[in-house]
């Protein structure tokens, strides 16, 4: 039996999003499409990054600013500051771009399934967009993709 190939076991049709679109829009289609990413595209259809349900729920937490102390004339953060500019970003971003992921693992048609399963586990990621030369998404694979690929091999 040949190898299976990203292109046989991704879902198509993949819902995407532009990046000018408003967290509200984003949150809508997540919900109307039972879904739980989808790839951020700009007004070419490039994939720029990919927006989550993690992302939106970011801005319905407690905004916790890092814990530091006072030595002489200077501040001395205990925690992360750049976490902390991060998690400010998304708690007042009001479009997709202002929340989303920028760098996207992804993959093109032909890479082997197995391929794709190693970069979702080398990369602790749930999803793969999987785009053309041009880098417009074609597809998606997820972890429940991989392990249907894995019954259809037997």
């Amino acid at each position: 039996m040949t190898d299976l190939l990203a292109k046989d076991i991704m879902t198509e049709n993949v819902v995407t999003i532009n990046q000018e679109a408003s967290i509200k829009e984003l949150s809508e289609l997540l919900l109307d499409n039972n879904i739980s990413g989808v790839p951020v595209v700009n007004d070419d259809g490039k994939m720029v990054g990919i927006a989550t349900e993690g992302d939106v729920i970011v801005k319905d937490t407690d905004l916790h600013f890092p814990r530091y102390f006072k030595l002489l004339d200077s501040i001395i953060y205990l925690e992360s500051l750049t976490k902390f500019k991060n998690s400010l970003k998304k708690h007042l971003a009001i479009k997709v771009s202002e929340i989303m992921t920028p760098r996207v693992v992804s993959c093109l048609p032909e890479t082997l399934v197995e391929d794709v399963a190693n970069l979702m586990v080398n990369n602790k990621v749930n999803r793969i967009p999987v785009v053309s030369e041009d880098g417009k998404p074609i597809g998606i694979i997820t972890r429940a993709d991989i392990v249907k690929s894995m019954v259809q091999k037997k």
